[in-house]
C-alpha cells in the first residue's frame, strides 16, 4: 500500500504450533500444501462525488501520491482503506496548479508531470520543468528522453524540449487518442482512431491500420503492443511488425477503453468492468463493487505497493496485492468473524448493510444458525487440536454454549430449537409462525428444526468430544449427542416438534425414506446421514441401542444399500412418481452436499468397523468424483479424512486463496462473459465446463452452487461471515495435515 492510503488490515497475529505429528494416520501418504506466500489481491475504493465533474485519468508517483484529473482540475483521494470508502475530493496542494487549465497528466521519471493550454510543467526538478509548447488545444502529452516532450490536440504533433520547438507535424486524417514513449528503443507511439504510429528521428511512420481502435500499451517486455477496440483487443509484434492472429473477442468484456502493461499482466478496462491478462492466458476479472466503484472504466496506470489504479466514472478502485500465507489470511478471517459475526454466540451474518457500509446493518437470525455455528465451532475445534491456542477453546466454548442452549430453551426434551432471540422484538418483524415463546418471558426460540441443523450439531459435537481436552466440554458435547439422537430413536426417527408433529424436513424413518424411488437423492442422503449420526452417538456413549438401531436400518430396512448407491444414478424422479419425490428431484440439491459432507465425519471416522469403513470410503470418493469440477475446498479436504492420495489437494489450496478478503454480497455480473465456455441446462445445474474463481462469482456458502454466475438485486446489503465458508476447510486441512504451518 501506499504511504499516503495504507490499507488497515487486522494485524496479523503470530501463532505458536505444536510439533505433534498429523491426525490422520494415513496424512503422511498423501500430499501437503506448503503454506508459503501468495498473492492476496483485494480492493480499496474512492468514490467520486456529483461536483468532481468528468473523471479522466489517475497516476502515482514516486513517493506513492495518488492524483486524479478530472475536467475541473486535480483531485486525490481522501479516507480509504480496505472496507472502508474513500471519496475523491479536490486537490490544493499545489495553489499556483490551480489556475492553471490542465488538460493532461502523466507520470515522467516516476514524478508527476502536467500539461496546459501552454506548457509541459512539474512541480518535481525544483519545478525547473517548464516547457512552452506552443498548441493551446493540446490535451496529450508522452516524455522521451532528456526531458523531450511530444504533445498532441488530436492532429498536430509538437515535439519539444526545453521550450523549444524540434519538430512538429499531423496524423492528417486520423485523430490521436494515446501517445507513450519507449525507451528500449527511443520510439514514440501514437494511437489513433483507425491506426498505430511509430515517430523516432523525426520519421513519422503508419505501421498498423485498423477501426474502432480505443487504447494501447508497450508490454513490459518490449516485444508486443496490445491495441485495445471497441470489440476486442489485437496483439502487435514489434519484431515481425505484424498483427498475432485474429482480433482476440473470448473476452469477459470486448468494450475497450483502457489497456496497461503492469508487471507481467497487461489490464484491460471496458464498460463492464476491468479484467487482466495473466501470463498462462487467463484472466482475472475485476466486476462489480467488490471491485470498483463503477464498472464504466476510463483510465488504468500502475498504483504504489503493488496496486493497480483503475479509475471509472463512479470513482477510483485501487487493485492491491498483498503477500501473505493461508495461516496469514486465517487469523485475518478469525478477526472478521469475532468482530463482527458473533450473535448470542452464534456464527451470524451482517445483514441490512447500507451499500456495503460494515458500520451498518445488524445481525441477523437464521433458520440454520445451528449449522452455520456447527461448522464454525468444528472448525475451531480443528484449531484447537492443531494450535493449541487458548483463543480457539474460548471461540469453542462460546459457540458450544449457544448451541448447548438451542435444547434448553424449548420444551422438548432432546429437540434442537433452530435459534433464538430475545422477546418482543423478532417474531413481530418475520416468520411469526416458527417463533414460539420460551418459559422465560425474555426469550423467544425458533421450531420447525431440519435435519441440516441435527446433522451439523452431531457433527461438531462429535469433533468436540473427540478433540477437546477440557473434560467438562467433552462431556456436555456428548450429554447433547445422547440427547438428540435418543430423542430421534425414541420418536421412530423423527425430529418432533411443540406441537407434537414432525418437523417438514426432520424425518429419517423407514417409511418416508423408502416411499421415495431409488434414484431421488434424498433416499441416499437421509440413510447415510442417520447412520452417520448413530455411530458417532454410539462411539462416544456405548450405548448398544444406537448400534442396534444402525445395524437394524441398514440390514432390515436397506440403508447401506441406499447409502452406497452410485451418485451417477442419482436424477429426477419419474412421471409416474409422487408429487413430494418430484419436488425434492426437480435438480441437484447442494444443500444435501454440505449435509453429505459434514456427516462423512462420523460416518468414515466412527464406523463400527473396518468393513464398513472400506465400504464407506468408497461412497465418499464416489460422492467427490462428481463434485470434482466444483473445486470446492470443504468438500475435496473433507474427502482427504479417508486417508485417499488424490482428493484435488491443489484445486482445495486454490479455492482458499482465491476467495475475496471482501465477503460483502456484492452484486456480480458474468452471465455476459465470452471467456468462459457455458454449458447447456443439466441436472447439477454447472452452467460453465470450468468454475470461476471465489473472487468472481457471488460469495456463497457451501450449500450454494458453485457454478452460479451472477447476483443481482441489493447490492453491498450483508456480509457473510468467514467462519463456516473459509475457517472450517482450512483447520480441517490443517488437522489432517494436508495444509502445512506457515511457512516463511
Amino acid at each position: 500500500m501506499s504511504t499516503i492510503k495504507t490499507v488497515l488490515f487486522v494485524c496479523f497475529c503470530a501463532v505458536l504450533f505444536s510439533k505433534c505429528s498429523p491426525k490422520n494416520s494415513t496424512a503422511t501418504q498423501q500430499p501437503v500444501h506448503q503454506d508459503t506466500p501468495f498473492w492476496q489481491d483485494y480492493s480499496v475504493k474512492f468514490y467520486a462525488q456529483p461536483t468532481d465533474g468528468t473523471l479522466l485519468s489517475a497516476y502515482s508517483d514516486r513517493n506513492g501520491v495518488i492524483k486524479v484529473l478530472t475536467d475541473k482540475g486535480l483531485a486525490q483521494p481522501y479516507d480509504g482503506h480496505f472496507l472502508y470508502h474513500g471519496k475523491l475530493q479536490p486537490d490544493g496542494t499545489y495553489r499556483p496548479l490551480k489556475n492553471k487549465k490542465i488538460s493532461a497528466l502523466g507520470v515522467y521519471e516516476s514524478q508527476f508531470v502536467c500539461l496546459d493550454d501552454k506548457t509541459v510543467l512539474s512541480n518535481s526538478w525544483a519545478g525547473k520543468l517548464f516547457s512552452k509548447h506552443q498548441l493551446p488545444t493540446a490535451r496529450l502529452f508522452a516524455g522521451g528522453a532528456n526531458f523531450e516532450f511530444l504533445v498532441s490536440d488530436g492532429k498536430a504533433l509538437y515535439l519539444v524540449n526545453d521550450s523549444k520547438l524540434l519538430w512538429k507535424g499531423s496524423l492528417s486524417s486520423d485523430e490521436a487518442l494515446q501517445m507513450s514513449y519507449q525507451a528500449s528503443s527511443g520510439t514514440y507511439w501514437i494511437l489513433g482512431r483507425q491506426g498505430l504510429y511509430s515517430f523516432k528521428n523525426n520519421q513519422l511512420n503508419n505501421v498498423f491500420s485498423g477501426a474502432n481502435l480505443t487504447a494501447f500499451d508497450v508490454s513490459t517486455d518490449n516485444k508486443k503492443i496490445f491495441i485495445g477496440t471497441s470489440d476486442g483487443y489485437i496483439e502487435w509484434d514489434m519484431a515481425t511488425q505484424k498483427q498475432v492472429g485474429d482480433i482476440r473477442k473470448k473476452l469477459p468484456w470486448t468494450d475497450i477503453t483502457a489497456v496497461k502493461s503492469i508487471g507481467d499482466k497487461i489490464w484491460f478496462g471496458t464498460t463492464d468492468g476491468a479484467f487482466a491478462l495473466r501470463a498462462d492466458g487467463k484472466f482475472d476479472y475485476y466486476n462489480g463493487e467488490r471491485w470498483l466503484p463503477s464498472n464504466q472504466v476510463v483510465h488504468i496506470s500502475e498504483g504504489p505497493s503493488n496496486s493497480a489504479l483503475v479509475l471509472t466514472k463512479g470513482g477510483l478502485g485501487q487493485i492491491c496485492f498483498k503477500q501473505m500465507t493461508l495461516h496469514e489470511k486465517a487469523m485475518y478471517y478469525e478477526q472478521q468473524v469475532r468482530s463482527r459475526h458473533i450473535r448470542n454466540g452464534f456464527n451470524a451474518s451482517l445483514d441490512n448493510m447500507e451499500k456495503g457500509n460494515i458500520g451498518t446493518g445488524y445481525l441477523a437470525d437464521s433458520d440454520n444458525d445451528g449449522l452455520w455455528t456447527s461448522m464454525y465451532l468444528g472448525g475451531e475445534v480443528y484449531r484447537y487440536a492443531v494450535t493449541k491456542d487458548p483463543e480457539a477453546l474460548q471461540n469453542c466454548r462460546e459457540a458450544f454454549e449457544a448451541m448447548e442452549r438451542l435444547y434448553s430453551i424449548n420444551p422438548v426434551k432432546g429437540f434442537p430449537s433452530r435459534s433464538y432471540e430475545r422477546s418482543g422484538f423478532i417474531p413481530q418483524l418475520s416468520d411469526p409462525e416458527r417463533w414460539q415463546h420460551s418459559a422465560d418471558p425474555e426469550w423467544d426460540w425458533k421450531a420447525t428444526t431440519s435435519s441440516d441443523e441435527a446433522v451439523g450439531h452431531i457433527f461438531a459435537f462429535g469433533t468436540m468430544a473427540e478433540l477437546i481436552d477440557d473434560p467438562s466440554l467433552k462431556k456436555r458435547a456428548i450429554t447433547l449427542i445422547d440427547s438428540l439422537m435418543n430423542h430421534i430413536v425414541q420418536n421412530n426417527y423423527y425430529l418432533i416438534d411443540f406441537d407434537g408433529k414432525p418437523t417438514t424436513w426432520g424425518r429419517w424413518s423407514p417409511e418416508y425414506v423408502n416411499a421415495m424411488p431409488k434414484n431421488v437423492g434424498d433416499r441416499k442422503i437421509t440413510s447415510s446421514n442417520i447412520v452417520a449420526m448413530l455411530q458417532t452417538a454410539y462411539h462416544f456413549t456405548k450405548k448398544e441401542i444406537y448400534k442396534e438401531k444402525a445395524f437394524e436400518l441398514m440390514n432390515k430396512h436397506g440403508y447401506f444399500e441406499n447409502l452406497m448407491r452410485p451418485m451417477k444414478e442419482i436424477g429426477s424422479a419419474a412421471d409416474d412418481a409422487d408429487a413430494l419425490s418430484k419436488v425434492l428431484s426437480d435438480g441437484w440439491n447442494h444443500s444435501d452436499d454440505e449435509m453429505y459432507f459434514v456427516c462423512y465425519w462420523g460416518l468414515y471416522r466412527y464406523a463400527f468397523n473396518d468393513t464398513l469403513k472400506t465400504h464407506f470410503k468408497e461412497a465418499i470418493i464416489d460422492h467427490w468424483q462428481i463434485e470434482r469440477p466444483e473445486k470446492e475446498g470443504a468438500w475435496n479436504i473433507f474427502t482427504a479424512l479417508t486417508g485417499a492420495k488424490d482428493f484435488d489437494l491443489n484445486e482445495s489450496v486454490w479455492y482458499l486463496q482465491e476467495h475475496p478478503l471482501d465477503l460483502i454480497d456484492w452484486s456480480i455480473s458474468n452471465s455476459h462473459r465470452k471467456d468462459i465456455e457455458k454449458l447447456s441446462p443439466n441436472f447439477r445445474g454447472q452452467t460453465t465446463k470450468e468454475v470461476l474463481p471465489p473472487d468472481e462469482r457471488p460469495v456463497q456458502r457451501h450449500n450454494a452452487n458453485m457454478f452460479d454466475l451472477d447476483r443481482k438485486g441489493s447490492n453491498g446489503t450483508s456480509e457473510h461471515s468467514a467462519g463456516d465458508i473459509w475457517l472450517l476447510p482450512y483447520w480441517l486441512g490443517r488437522y489432517l495435515g494436508v495444509i502445512s504451518e506457515p511457512k516463511k
